[in-house]
């Protein structure tokens, strides 16, 4: 079974079917196909690991079709272990974000449904493509459907938030697409990623620009600092099912690039280039952290939140260690689970409310003490707590820190600080204290959807925090083949 090709067009193809479901009446109808999508485009990404061989390092489950044999563009799909769970995730999150969408939006809503199914088939393309061209695409098509979920079902300032959002993110890909150019040349006319990382020797200076080529795309799409601020924007207008994936997935296609193309295709500009992108990892993780404590806006606060964890990842994957890497990866799963989570809470709050402002609540456990357990875990996980996902990656990139140098680490170190700051102040004066005014008392607690939700991603943060093993078994062979990679030297 061509598992890979399903996982993709699977989702796609239900999203294209909710596009002729338009009329008003078909509203139920619409809902549960968009359901019933999202659940069979999650079962069909199973297999992979299922199947999956947890002792290989090799690509897995692969396809390779003809396509644009002029240029020698392939059709060619696989997955390995750096990138087989993030397939998983992407159809995971999907789901529940039809969920979490089935009763708050009313209008055009097989258009909402669509453009999440269609954008996780596409989103699903990134990991898998092993052809430069297909990656590509696959890359610069996830900008469509979230440039039309935040500037139609977005706040006020949608309008300027999605056009930051999509003139950012597209004209770094540029520069990547300028870079693949010159490596298909490099290679003696191959678009083959794989071909790709077993380039012979390059020149320092190629080395550079190729580095930094494909930097433009990767460090705006995770967002690293300073290039981040487009990401607080969207957030703040976009829909909760859009802060979900923009945070849960979109960002890690950016890390996922760092690992399949920087490191392996061009090592020795990697390490050249490391203690820059150490500086900027750490100006996410210490300062954005001290910005995200300000903020009055909840969203807002969240999104700073995600640069700052995010600046874990980056580090991570610069320290060249198989600790190091294996952390970056499970933060990266990590930051899924939890900061969809907490997107969704505030779109809890905001669905009884309609304000995201802090000042605006207090004493809401009062009112919903089953929403504020729930919220509570959650908080906990993001301000990494023993015991939850939030823990574990963040300490594999502490200590791998500490192995290279005992000042990095350090500062590593002070996010559990800082994040424990800005997440217990926030949920103390949002749902601690006495109830803050009479909209709050009158606020019902979650109903059987919403504890339905919120059960499943508690499910999924305890789980990785207590068997971590679960997850990092499959992906240690392919770590530590990366590593090998890296280390390699390929200048003339």
């Amino acid at each position: 079974m061509a598992w890979l090709s399903l996982s993709i067009w699977t989702p796609i193809v239900f999203g294209v079917i909710l596009l002729f479901l338009n009329k008003e009446e078909q509203v139920d109808l619409v809902r549960w196909v968009a359901l019933v999508g999202s659940l069979i485009s999650f079962a069909v990404t199973l297999p992979l690991y299922f199947g999956f061989d947890p002792t290989s390092a090799q690509m897995q489950f692969v396809e390779n079709v003809p396509w644009i044999e002029t240029f020698n563009i392939n059709y060619h799909l696989g997955v390995d272990g750096l990138s087989v769970w993030f397939v998983l995730l992407t159809a995971f999150m999907t789901f529940i974000v039809v969920v979490a969408g089935w009763e708050v939006i009313q209008r055009k809503v097989n258009q909402y449904m669509a453009a999440f199914l269609i954008l996780s088939g596409m989103m699903i393309g990134v990991f898998v493509a092993l052809d430069g061209i297909l990656f590509y695409m696959a890359f610069e098509s996830t900008l469509v459907p979230m440039y039309i979920i935040i500037g139609i079902w977005g706040g006020p300032n949608r309008i300027y938030a999605a056009i930051k959002f999509f003139l950012y993110t597209f004209l770094g890909s540029l520069l990547m697409l300028v870079t693949f150019i010159y490596l298909y040349y490099a290679s003696g006319g191959s678009f083959n990623v794989l071909d790709w990382q077993l380039l012979p020797e390059i020149s320092s200076t190629a080395q550079t620009l190729i580095f930094f080529g494909l930097f433009a795309a990767f460090a705006v799409k995770v967002p690293m600092w300073p290039i981040h601020t487009w990401l607080p924007d969207a957030h703040v207008e976009a829909p909760t099912g859009g802060s979900v994936i923009l945070a849960a997935i979109m960002l890690k296609l950016g890390a996922y690039g760092f690992i399949r193309f920087s490191l392996p295709i061009v090592p020795d500009a990697a390490h050249a280039w490391a203690w820059l992108i150490i500086a900027l990892s750490l100006m996410a993780i210490v300062y954005i952290a001290l910005v995200a404590l300000i903020q009055p806006d909840m969203k807002r606060l969240v999104a700073y939140s995600s640069v700052a964890h995010m600046g874990f990842v980056t580090l991570g994957f610069f320290l060249f260690s198989d600790l190091g890497i294996s952390g970056g990866i499970v933060q990266m799963i990590s930051h899924g689970f939890v900061s969809g989570a907490m997107f969704l809470c505030i779109g809890v709050l905001y669905d009884r409310l309609h304000t995201r402002d802090i000042a605006a609540y207090g004493g809401v456990i009062n009112s919903m003490p089953k929403f504020g357990f729930f919220a509570l875990l959650f908080f906990m996980a993001n301000s990494g707590l023993p015991g939850t996902s939030g823990f574990v990656g963040e300490w594999m990139v502490i200590l791998a820190s500490i192995k290279v140098n005992f000042w990095i680490g350090l500062l590593t170190a002070t996010a559990l600080i800082s994040s424990a700051g800005y997440g217990l102040w926030m949920f103390k004066r949002v749902y601690f204290g006495a109830v803050g005014n009479e909209k709050v008392a009158g606020m019902s607690d979650i109903n059987a959807r919403e504890y339905f939700i919120m059960a499943i991603l508690a499910v999924t943060v305890l789980w990785l925090g207590l068997y971590p093993a679960f997850f990092t078994n499959l992906m240690d062979p392919s770590v530590a083949h990366l590593v090998d990679q890296v280390h390699m030297t390929k200048l003339n």
